[in-house]
C-alpha cells in the first residue's frame, strides 16, 4: 500500500512538471496577450501603434507593388462577373 502512494504522488508531481514546461507556458503568453486587449492602457498602446502606421502608410507614394496590384485586379474582375451573374 506504501509503495502504491509514494507512485500516485511521483506520477502526480511529474504531470505537473510536465504540464508547467509545455502547456503553462503557452498559457502564460496567451494570458498575457488576453491582458493586452482587457486593460485600458493595452487598448490605447493598440491604438496608438495603428495611427502610426496609418501614418507611416499615408506617406508612401503608392500602396502596392506591381505583382499586387495584377493580383488585386484579377480578383475584383473576377467578383464582378461573378456578381453579373447573379443578377
Amino acid at each position: 500500500m506504501r509503495n502504491f502512494i509514494y507512485k500516485i504522488i511521483i506520477v502526480t508531481l511529474a504531470i505537473i512538471v510536465v504540464f508547467e514546461f509545455t502547456l503553462g507556458k503557452h498559457l502564460d503568453n496567451l494570458k498575457q496577450q488576453v491582458n493586452i486587449f482587457t486593460t485600458k492602457e493595452g487598448r490605447q498602446e493598440i491604438i496608438s501603434s495603428i495611427k502610426k502606421e496609418i501614418r507611416k502608410a499615408n506617406q508612401k507614394e503608392s500602396y502596392l507593388d506591381e505583382e499586387e496590384k495584377v493580383l488585386l485586379r484579377n480578383f475584383i474582375n473576377k467578383i464582378r462577373k461573378e456578381l453579373e451573374l447573379n443578377n
